[in-house]
């Protein structure tokens, strides 16, 4: 499901004109990831929480040049779904 699909549904669904959906998913997501990149998470209750995830440093191998490097301490964006959320996808 793409973005636009996302926005086709919920505009199926409220009665709500395609601009104004758009405008909210994007302000959504935009939220999220300004949240996420000041090292906050997000907590959707009932559906799961958007987390920063820090990897520590680790010494990796070049395989062409048969050379070590190290890849520095950094974080990442994860989504960890809601039990209700993960009941729901099993069935």
């Amino acid at each position: 499901m793409t973005k636009a699909d996302i926005v086709n549904e919920i505009t199926k669904n409220t009665g709500i004109d395609k601009v104004t959906v758009l405008a909210t998913v994007e302000a959504f997501m935009d939220t999220v990831k300004a949240s996420l990149s000041k090292d906050e998470n997000v907590y959707l209750r009932g559906f799961g929480s958007f987390v920063v995830k820090k990897r520590a440093q680790k010494t990796a191998r070049n395989i062409s040049k048969n050379t070590t490097i190290i890849i520095p301490e950094h974080n990442i964006p994860a989504f960890k779904p809601a039990k209700t959320f993960t009941i729901s996808v099993k069935k």
